[in-house]
């Protein structure tokens, strides 16, 4: 019995999978291609979570797709809004027929004297395994699935949280049946998802209380981009997006460098900012990190949304650890009480490689903290594989854009030439090896030895830096002396393409 054999398989339906699914429509339309996605529906991490106020932590003229005009009046958007926007690009360009929900990849392995994939997939009915499993094969796997878990977001165990007799909910696992209107609630956390929660729930609940071991730094920025909304009444929504998107990255590149270069520049305008929201007497030291800006991540909120919440009482801020629960709240390392009814454990992501799918090239299990990352996104002695990771510094879909741009160049390369392999190969032996990100957060430190490393100069060289990227990926060769092309040397090799068409849209 013949398998079905599809050109480009993509993994993932979100935000990137889309995205990616629609550059490889558009620029290899020769191409069979099919989405695979473990969930019923599209959307990806805007799908997935629904907690009361979910947003994004970026503004959407560069974390929506460059082919794509965000025209919405609010530039930080809201959880719903983004899930349209990226159902909404997947019916214009047809992909949307092409996505096989209830797909869960678990195992890829690649046969060089085939040049190959064979993909193991096993079907899942609303999240639950079916007991039946798909096999696969397809010329080039593309992995956009994200960096953690879906199942389950990362939980320490708290002592005596078993006697508590409220509730206790990660973020990831929130259901519509959760009710805080009146209540007293405390979400232990202090990274975006904790600042998004806090804000919005306080709005309801009797008092929301944001418990934190350490301060993370905390901006306001304005919902809406009152140029982005200008331009767009005297100009093409394109013309507008485009110049919007670029004012946006420029304003975000050098934020960036200038926390790098003169962080006590940037410490003085996000305090100064804080101090002008919540007072001159209000007390910073809950807002005043032990490490420099951008050594983690900086978090954002639209127009002062958390800093209004606690001005006005509903809401409180406490610096502290976490002795134990007890039935009533949860009993602090100072020895004060949080009376509690239900607790949010905004703890973080349990960050995981590909999905957790094993992967094999020629019957050898591939251990990715070993291998060596390729322009971002490919990876030494693995053929044809890429992976989308955004960056950690700007927009996430800045860096997926060009990774799908770079990946339709490296396709049509091979077609010209007749190549049906490409593997990045590190033979330099000046290039060392440095860790793939340079954050301290607690998810990226949790799972540093899963992570692959990066190259001490290009092209394993990660910069998170988009102009040099947008140059990088989009005008250097394909055939740069270290990605290795081929093809199979046996008579004959390769599955036979039935189905092919299937995987097609007319």
């Amino acid at each position: 019995m013949s398998i079905e054999h599809i050109d480009v398989l993509i993994v993932g339906a979100g935000l990137s999978g889309i995205g990616a699914a629609c550059h490889v429509r558009k620029q290899c339309p020769g191409k069979s291609l099919a989405v695979l996605e473990s969930r019923d529906a599209i959307g990806g991490t805007w799908d997935l979570f629904r907690y009361p106020g979910i947003r994004s932590d970026s503004d959407m003229y560069t974390l929506g797709y460059s082919f794509k005009p965000w025209t919405h009046a609010k530039a930080i958007a809201d959880g719903p809004s983004i899930r349209e926007y990226v159902r909404e690009a997947a019916r214009e360009h047809g992909v949307d027929r092409l996505v096989r929900y209830g797909h869960k990849v678990k195992r890829a392995s690649w046969s060089t004297p085939q040049a190959l994939w064979t993909v193991e997939v096993e079907r899942l009915d609303n999240g639950r395994p079916t007991g039946q499993t798909v096999e696969l094969s397809c010329g080039f796997l593309y992995m956009c699935s994200g960096y953690y878990n879906y199942d389950a977001g990362f939980r320490p165990h708290f002592e005596g949280e078993e006697s508590f007799q409220g509730r206790i909910v990660h973020p990831q696992k929130w259901t519509s049946d959760i009710d805080y209107a009146g209540k007293r609630v405390v979400v232990i956390g202090s990274g975006a998802t904790a600042v998004t929660l806090v804000p919005s729930m306080a709005a309801e609940a009797a008092h929301v209380t944001m418990l934190q071991r350490s301060p993370t730094y905390i901006m306001s920025l304005p919902a809406e981009d009152k140029i982005a909304n200008g331009l767009r009444k005297v100009l093409p929504a394109g013309v507008a997006y485009g110049i919007t998107r670029w004012k946006n990255v420029f304003l975000a590149m050098l934020m960036y460098k200038l926390s790098k270069s003169r962080p006590h520049t940037v410490k003085r305008l996000i305090f100064g900012g804080i101090r002008r929201m919540l007072g001159p007497d209000a007390d910073l030291s809950h807002f005043k990190p032990r490490y420099e800006p951008w050594d983690e991540r900086l978090c954002l909120v639209p127009n002062g949304d958390l800093f209004k919440s606690l001005k006005r009482g509903q809401a409180s801020i406490v610096t502290d650890h976490i002795e134990r629960f007890t039935p009533g709240g949860i009993l602090l390392k100072s020895g004060k009480e949080l009376r509690a009814d239900l607790v949010v454990t905004a703890t973080g992501l349990d960050l995981q490689v590909f999905g957790g799918m094993q992967v094999q090239v020629d019957g050898k299990p591939v251990d990715f903290g070993k291998t060596m990352g390729y322009r971002g996104m490919m990876f030494s002695d693995v053929p044809n594989l890429a992976n989308t990771m955004g960056y950690t510094n700007a927009s996430w879909t800045l860096k997926a854009d060009l990774t799908a741009e770079y990946v339709c160049r490296l396709l049509k390369h091979m077609d010209r030439h007749g190549w049906r392999q490409c593997t990045p190969r590190q033979k330099d032996p000046s290039v060392t090896a440095i860790p793939w990100i340079d954050l301290n957060s607690g998810y990226i430190r949790r799972a540093a030895d899963k992570l692959p490393q990066q190259g001490s100069k290009a092209p394993w060289r990660l910069h998170q830096n988009y102009l040099l990227d947008l140059v990088n990926l989009r005008y250097s060769r394909v055939d740069d002396g270290v990605m290795e092309f081929s093809s199979p040397r046996v008579k004959g090799a390769g599955r036979a393409e039935a189905g092919r068409d299937a995987a097609i849209s007319a």
